[in-house]
């Protein structure tokens, strides 16, 4: 199973290892990554793993949404199921 993962906010120092670090702690492993700065605007783009993940998925979402208010982001995890249903017609 994937996820989804989207990053926003202000461009910091060390936006991707605060993410990587956090979907490590629930062993979600970074399939792909693409990210953008235009201006002080960043963006990111994550593909993860959660086959193995060591808590529930809402366990994995609440953890990051708490990590993006902490360093002024906003993260979102999307399940696979959903964003593929949204993006089919």
């Amino acid at each position: 199973m994937k996820a989804v993962v989207t990053v926003v906010g202000r461009d910091t120092v060390g936006i991707l290892a605060k993410v990587s670090n956090e979907c490590s702690l629930h062993n979600a492993n970074i399939l792909d990554v693409s990210q953008s700065v235009m201006q002080d605007l960043f963006t990111m783009f994550m593909l993860i793993d959660i086959s193995d993940i060591t808590s529930d998925f809402q366990d994995l979402q609440n953890s990051l949404g708490t990590l993006g208010e902490r360093i002024g982001m906003k993260i979102h995890v999307m399940h696979e199921d959903i964003f593929n249903s949204m993006h089919n017609i």
